[in-house]
């Protein structure tokens, strides 16, 4: 099994690189190796690629400089996938690549469902629904919307707040965005595993399409912190709640946006973890790694 995977550093591509191992031969590709702004180089690394299936973990994620620079983050997350999508297409192969809660503006009572309407409120959120849109247009094609992505790999929300909290007396959370946290490790290895299917399934395999996948549960950003800050025994930091207006982002955040994850479920037969626990094994992992190191 051969897997062509934009993005070699990111969490979720580390973490597949580390799942891949004794089940997948992973040929991962840096920006430096495939410049991503360049769709033709795009194609003509498909197309001359002995693999399997390809998987985009690239992306432009840096939601608030990206309402200065539409662009960019249009070329990363939209142009670039659509030509992916594309290539793979004419060569008849498997393309999976990931998306986001922030296509949706955060006004729900309920978790999202692949079928509500996406509206995004910020660049970040458009651009990533414009590649959605242009990788849903081909046959064999997956796209999986992810959220609040944990990991023990890169900066991420939970190694970022365990920083923080040994840094500061006081830290203040935001307490009133709602999600979904999404065990990136869990991610990984549940695209390893279900690569096989999607390189053999026939375009009417119901596994291709949009897909939700995240941890069971919804918890505010300040719970999400709360839980990996309390595993650290170092952490001096008090954490007081507070709002997302008072930090004044350049970029609006959707306020409560959770994937619901049962057409994840029904399709491929899989459960995912509460977000607590795992979240807490990560931050212990992390903890422990520090200590030892």
């Amino acid at each position: 099994m051969k897997i062509l995977q934009f993005g070699r550093t990111g969490q979720v591509a580390s973490a597949m690189q580390a799942a891949a191992r004794g089940r997948a031969e992973i040929i991962a590709l840096s920006r430096a190796d495939c410049d991503l702004a360049d769709s033709e180089r795009i194609r003509a690394v498909i197309k001359a690629a002995d693999c399997d299936l390809v998987v985009n973990t690239a992306a432009f994620t840096h939601v608030d400089p990206a309402e200065a620079a539409p662009e960019a983050a249009f070329a990363v997350n939209a142009h670039a996938p659509a030509a992916m999508a594309e290539a793979c297409a004419q060569r008849g192969l498997p393309f999976v690549h990931l998306s986001t809660d922030a296509v949706f503006d955060g006004q729900t009572d309920r978790a999202y469902i692949e079928t509500d309407r996406a509206e995004p409120i910020n660049v970040y959120g458009r651009s990533k629904l414009a590649g959605e849109q242009a990788v849903l247009v081909h046959p064999r094609a997956v796209v999986v919307r992810i959220s609040w992505v944990f990991s023990r790999y890169g900066r991420n929300y939970v190694s970022f707040m365990l920083k923080l909290a040994r840094e500061r007396e006081i830290l203040k959370v935001v307490a009133d965005q709602f999600g979904t946290p999404t065990d990136g490790e869990a991610l990984a290895d549940f695209l390893i595993a279900t690569a096989p299917r999607w390189a053999t399934a026939a375009v009417d395999d119901p596994g291709f399409g949009l897909f939700h996948f995240a941890n069971a549960g919804e918890t505010s950003r300040f719970d999400f912190a709360k839980a990996a800050i309390d595993r650290d025994p170092l952490a001096k930091a008090r954490l007081e709640p507070t709002t997302q207006a008072a930090f004044a982002e350049p970029a609006p955040r959707p306020p409560r946006s959770p994937l619901d994850t049962a057409k994840l479920r029904a399709v491929f037969d899989f459960s995912p973890e509460p977000w607590r626990p795992a979240v807490e094994r990560t931050a212990d992992r992390l903890v422990a790694a520090d200590l030892a190191g």
